[in-house]
């Protein structure tokens, strides 16, 4: 019973156990559940009010987006509106444009229909006249023509010869006047003294011995020597002298410095001849830039690219009939420039042109071509303006001068060239132009001596009286002057003087 009991009684204080421990393990479970929904709670919190903010600044700014497309929209549609306004203003000028052309389309035409009835009219007039004067004078109407022109020509020849010789006289001295003032006073603003080249350089030796070692063994010191600088030795029996012989001047320079230091080093063979025709060659481009240079600084033009400042030195060692080319170009740039002024004209284009005038003879050794044409190439090349190019490709009458200023560059280009002293030529070729001259004139009717004079610049025509009239004299010239040009090269210009004269001899006995 005892065992009972206390079986009993312990099962009774297990389940009491049981039931407190469920009772208090439920009471740790509330305070935790607790613990977390707080702490969620407070996360919702949070997130809501970050929530909140970011919705905030979103709705800002899509505001300030709104509000800005607004305002490009209002701007837009203001363009828009001033566009239209525009364009309907354009379109009310056209058309009132396409009014005042249609208005005056229909006065043209019946202007052209009265014209036409007008020209109907002389017509039937003039062949009505015509008929009456056949008929009168039982004349064809060339015949009738040429009857009237020969009465004509008899009754006032005196008189229109009187008229054109007053009217030529004074027409000549008014403009040769004017002309005479112009290029004086250019000419007198700048003058530039030429010199002239030949294709020879005559170098001085201290001793007839240097002359031995310049040839060298078999020859083999001036061979060389020649096939590096492209020139040739002349060594003769004059004395302390050799000369180089060469057509480029740039060689010639090139050679002249070159063996001006190997007399004056005294050690002349093959190897010290490279080394010094290598130096001579960079002298010679130092000086080339430097001439360059020195020819856009004396003509104040100052925009030049680097490569035309180049190109301009070379023409320092070119000539032309035996005037130095860089001279002759600053030259024609003054007086290019100085005629501008005078009459009027751009002297800035003036002045560029008449320099670059000459800048394809810089390299027309080396590329095929006349010189106009290359400098053209040249300058278009560096982006030379293009009232330079038109002004400069005139000179030498390959192309048509367009412009006033090319054709200052081109009466330029002659007075540099055609002046006494400024270029030379040889004798033989100088008695030909005479005697070609003399013969143009000769080959003419009725011409009966011609001389040419002032060295080739005048040529003087006697005729026969009594086969040319005073009114073929005049024809006589044109004639003369137009062949010349045709068949002759020259510079400058050739008067051309046609002299009748009549002379009546009597005795008395």
């Amino acid at each position: 019973m005892n065992q009972v009991t206390l079986l009993f009684v312990g099962f009774v204080c297990l389940a009491l156990g049981a039931i407190l421990g469920y009772l208090a393990r439920q009471s740790i479970v509330r305070k935790r559940k607790g613990t977390i929904e707080a702490k969620l709670q407070k996360k919702i919190s949070q997130v809501k009010q970050e929530s909140e903010e970011i919705l905030a600044r979103a709705r800002e700014q899509a505001a300030k987006i709104i509000s800005e497309a607004q305002q490009e929209t209002d701007s837009r549609r203001k363009e828009l509106l001033k566009t239209e306004r525009l364009l309907f203003k354009r379109e009310h000028i056209l058309d009132e444009k396409i009014s005042a052309l249609e208005e005056k389309e229909k006065e043209f035409g019946k202007k052209v229909k009265k014209l036409r009835e007008m020209k109907e009219k002389l017509e039937e007039a003039r062949e009505e006249a015509q008929k009456k004067l056949s008929k009168i004078a039982q004349l064809s109407q060339k015949e009738a023509k040429e009857e009237l022109l020969r009465n004509i020509e008899k009754e006032y020849s005196r008189e229109l010869e009187e008229r054109i010789q007053k009217l030529s006289k004074e027409g000549e001295e008014k403009f040769k006047q004017r002309a005479q003032e112009i290029i004086a006073s250019t000419i007198q603003r700048y003058a530039l003294s030429q010199a002239q080249e030949i294709t020879t350089t005559t170098l001085n030796l201290p001793s007839d011995e240097i002359k031995g070692k310049i040839i060298g063994k078999e020859g083999r010191n001036i061979k060389a020597f020649e096939k590096l600088t492209g020139v040739e030795i002349l060594v003769d029996d004059t004395p302390e002298t050799v000369i180089i012989s060469g057509f480029n001047p740039v060689r010639r320079q090139i050679a002249k410095i070159a063996l001006e230091r190997l007399i004056q080093d005294g050690r002349i063979q093959p190897a010290r001849i490279e080394e010094q025709v290598k130096r001579a060659k960079e002298e010679v481009e130092s000086q080339i830039a430097e001439f360059g240079k020195n020819a856009i600084y004396e003509t104040g033009i100052v925009d030049l690219p680097e490569k035309i400042v180049s190109l301009l030195g070379r023409l320092y060692f070119r000539t032309s009939y035996g005037q130095n080319v860089l001279l002759h170009s600053i030259e024609v740039a003054h007086l290019a420039s100085g005629l501008a002024e005078e009459i009027g004209a751009d002297p800035k284009v003036a002045k560029k042109a008449g320099l670059l005038h000459d800048i394809g003879k810089a390299v027309d050794r080396e590329i095929e071509g006349s010189h106009v044409d290359i400098g053209i190439k040249i300058l278009e090349k560096f982006g030379v303006e293009k009232e330079v190019i038109t002004a400069m490709k005139a000179h030498h009458e390959e192309y048509e001068p367009e412009t006033l200023e090319a054709i200052l560059v081109k009466v330029a280009d002659q007075i540099s060239g055609a002046r006494p002293g400024a270029r030379k030529d040889t004798l033989e070729n100088y008695l030909r132009r005479l005697k070609e001259l003399e013969d143009i004139a000769l080959s003419f009717t009725g011409v009966e001596k011609a001389y040419a004079i002032q060295a080739g610049r005048e040529i003087r025509v006697f005729v026969r009286p009594e086969e040319i009239g005073d009114l073929e004299a005049y024809k006589l010239a044109r004639d003369i002057a137009g062949r010349i040009h045709q068949e002759l090269n020259y510079p400058g210009e050739i008067k051309v003087n046609v002299i009748r004269e009549t002379r009546v001899i009597e005795y008395a006995r």
